[in-house]
Order: structure tokens, then C-alpha cells, then sequence
């Protein structure tokens, strides 16, 4: 009696096993499916029937992407949205080509994920501590400086 409920007991488990792996690679597999669909032209129809106007299409959106990404490149040393631009610039890519659309898609899960390890109580804990701990030192060498040399110009004003 006892080895009948014990193999029922682990009969059910097993089959909630397989009922949870069957669940997981369906969701794999859904997921594989959508990762290998193939990548189709944004450009509209007319230009697609037209295999020269397509490639001058695709030029076109090539230098596009790379001028915004260059201006996004720039702007990570000078004043303005600096990723934002690279990723349109990526996006941009994305439309008309197949490596592009899947650096897209494996960016996008990396800053998903960054996201969400981010906002873990722990992590935030810790950077928030880490950010004040910065703060406090930096406060602590600018009023050393000021009380040791106090608010003097690196440039003489008389010289000119």
C-alpha cells in the first residue's frame, strides 16, 4: 500500500514536472520561434520590386544610422542624450538589416535586465550608499581645498 501512494506521490510530481518543462520549452520554443522569424525590409513595396532602388534604399538607411550614431558618439563628451542617439541610430539599422535588428534585440534584454537588477532592494541599498559615501568625500576634498587655498581663479584677472 505504502510503495502504491509513494508511486502515485512521485507519479504526480513527475508529472508536474514534465507539465512545468513542457510549459518552459513551449515558452522557449515560442520564443526561438519569434528570435528566428526572418528579418523583412521596412522600405515601402515600390522600392523593394526594384533591386537597384532597394540597394540605394539600404545605403541610405545605412548613412542615416551612422550619422545619427556618430552624433550620438559625440555626444557622450559633449552636452545632449549620447546613448539615446546611438540606440535610434541602431534602431534606425534595425529597419533594413538583420544583424542590426538583433543587436537591438540583445540590447534591449541587457537593459531589461540592468533595469531590473537595478531596482532590487539590495543593489539600490547598496548604490545609494556607495552615491552618498561619494558625496561625502568629495564634499570633504572641495572644502579642504576652499579652507586651505580658499576661492582663488586658476587664472590671474590682473595679467589681462
Amino acid at each position: 500500500m505504502n510503495t502504491g501512494s509513494d508511486r502515485g506521490t512521485h507519479g504526480s510530481a513527475a508529472d508536474d514536472a514534465a507539465t512545468e518543462a513542457a510549459a518552459g520549452s513551449t515558452a522557449e520554443a515560442a520564443t526561438e520561434a519569434a528570435e528566428e522569424t526572418p528579418h523583412v525590409s521596412k522600405a515601402p513595396a515600390f522600392i523593394k520590386r526594384n533591386r537597384s532602388l532597394h540597394l540605394s534604399w539600404q545605403v541610405g538607411v545605412f548613412i542615416v544610422g551612422l550619422a545619427v550614431i556618430g552624433a550620438g558618439i559625440a555626444m557622450l563628451v559633449l552636452p545632449g542624450p549620447g546613448w539615446v542617439a546611438i540606440f535610434a541610430g541602431l534602431a534606425i539599422w534595425a529597419t533594413e538589416f538583420a544583424w542590426a535588428h538583433l543587436v537591438l534585440r540583445w540590447t534591449k534584454r541587457k537593459v531589461t535586465e540592468a533595469a531590473q537588477k537595478a531596482l532590487d532592494p539590495k543593489v539600490r541599498r547598496r548604490n545609494i550608499i556607495l552615491t552618498s559615501a561619494g558625496l561625502v568625500i568629495a564634499g570633504a576634498l572641495i572644502g579642504f581645498y576652499l579652507w586651505k587655498y580658499g576661492l582663488v581663479m586658476p587664472w590671474s584677472l590682473k595679467d589681462q
